[in-house]
């Protein structure tokens, strides 16, 4: 039985970042899988009534404070978006193509995205950016920028927010390994516990 978890993200979340950073070698060297969910992060927070932790300016600060900790701690490079936050609706809509096209496409657009956003300071809502970011990537630019105006790809982003919250997110990361839940990156450990219930 193949070891899975089921990872729900969104390029606007730090935290999402950070998990990505690290939980794939983590999921890999356990002989597991993920299985990518990209999804919009607002469309969860309406749909829940929840809002992000930066509409509290002192929980905000500490926030990105305490990502940066975390970071540091595990070696990943980490600075605050200056247009944050993102409008990443198309970048979310480019992963569900990105994948389409194989993991070939898949894995340097979830790495040139993610680090845009937490690494590089690039503002992903900007189309013009978005290009030149997969441009200089060596990625299929033209032929994602195409896939993304199509209605099944922007069915499957709704799809897949949804989806998220039936399954009772509130928030991003969320994980599911087997039906249990485990929201955000300071829950990795707990993640890989899980899994590894399951061999």
């Amino acid at each position: 039985m193949t070891k899975v978890v089921d990872f729900y993200y969104d390029f606007v979340s730090s935290a999402s970042y950070l998990a990505y950073k690290r939980l794939p070698k983590m999921v890999r060297d356990a002989g597991g899988k993920i299985h990518w969910k990209p999804i919009f992060l607002g469309g969860v927070f309406k749909a829940v009534g929840n809002v992000s932790p930066v509409n509290i300016a002192a929980k905000g600060q500490w926030m990105f404070a305490d990502m940066k900790r975390t970071a540091d701690k595990h070696g990943i490079e980490f600075s605050v978006n200056p247009s944050f936050p993102l409008n990443t609706i198309m970048a979310m809509r480019g992963a569900i193509a990105a994948e389409r096209l194989g993991p070939e496409v898949l894995d340097p657009y979830m790495a040139t995205m993610f680090d845009g956003a937490w690494a590089n300071g690039d503002d992903l809502a900007s189309p013009e950016v978005m290009m030149e970011l997969m441009e200089k990537s060596g990625l299929p630019a033209n032929e994602i920028a195409n896939m993304v105006q199509d209605q099944a790809i922007k069915d499957e982003l709704k799809k897949n927010t949804q989806e998220a919250v039936e399954r009772g997110a509130f928030g991003a990361p969320t994980f599911y390994v087997n039906g249990e839940m485990h929201w955000g990156q300071d829950r990795l450990d707990e993640v890989m516990t899980a899994l590894n219930k399951h061999r």
